[in-house]
């Protein structure tokens, strides 16, 4: 049975700013005097955003930022690894699991998420900032911009969120593993000449870079895009045999879409198709 749709103004954060313009919902880590970290309480309400935006057919893409001059430094020192180290020393294993198992949850429904993610990327993008934005579909950075999988640093292996699975099958398996190893940062033309970053862009140009390519993926098929994001996350596993049956399964699925008629009519007539997702 389908889950019903919920409307747009059911999303409504309390740990991160929110907004919503013409098919563009924009998540905006809010906190910029301390680079945007991530609270217990912003983990877990990113994951609820991300699992309820599958039932908002409204919100076409969504844009992931930050406050400020910073797109997010990670896992908020003092009110997350402070209380894991005590969980730690207080011999509570159960704890450590049951944070990491959430983190991953976040990934997890980012990646179900059906909308294309854009993130939009400046300053500071470390630790779990730098796996948000992994996750995403794609990524716009500035020329300031610095990317570090920081979990080696406080002795941890880079082993977090996906980073091993997802990291590799972007910039490929030796770059990954430099960067999980090291934990240094990535220069943001090396990040752009790796692959990490779709483009880079001044900073005053960033946000309406990432509008203007989420606006462009808004007015497109989105029934098709949800289709593409699934089938580039479910084919990882499949062999080549495998995922030549499971894309004839989805696109024929997309041929029945009303947008695949009005495509080719508009074309029949030299117009352009104004795509309404169905």
């Amino acid at each position: 049975m389908t889950a019903p749709t919920i409307p747009v103004s059911a999303i409504n954060p309390r740990h991160f700013a929110w907004s919503f313009d013409d098919g563009v919902g924009t998540v905006t880590l809010n906190r910029p005097e301390r680079k945007n970290p991530l609270t217990f309480e912003s983990y877990a309400e990113l994951t609820d955003t991300f699992r309820a935006l599958q039932r908002v057919p409204d919100v076409k893409v969504v844009v992931i930022t930050g406050a400020g001059e910073n797109f997010c430094s990670g896992g908020d020192v003092h009110e997350i690894i402070g209380p894991l180290v005590t969980a730690q020393e207080n011999g509570r294993p159960d704890e450590l699991l049951a944070f990491t198992k959430m983190t991953g949850g976040l990934v997890k429904a980012m990646r179900a998420c059906p909308q294309p993610i854009v993130a939009a990327i400046d300053g500071v993008c470390a630790g779990a900032g730098a796996i948000l934005a992994m996750a995403s579909d794609l990524r716009i950075g500035t020329d300031r911009s610095r990317v570090a999988f920081l979990f080696v640093r406080v002795g941890l292996s880079g082993a977090d969120m996906g980073a091993c699975a997802i990291l590799p099958r972007l910039i490929g398996h030796g770059r990954a593993s430099e960067l999980l190893y090291t934990g240094r940062f990535m220069a943001a033309d090396e990040a752009e000449r790796w692959g990490f970053y779709n483009k880079v862009v001044m900073p005053g140009d960033l946000s309406s870079e990432a509008t203007a390519l989420a606006r462009s993926l808004a007015d497109g098929p989105t029934f098709a895009h949800a289709v593409t994001k699934q089938c580039l996350h479910n084919e990882w596993g499949m062999s080549i045999d495998d995922a030549l049956d499971h894309e004839a399964q989805a696109q024929a699925l997309c041929m029945e879409t009303k947008d695949f008629a009005r495509a080719y009519k508009a074309f029949a007539t030299k117009g352009s198709p104004k795509f309404e997702g169905n």
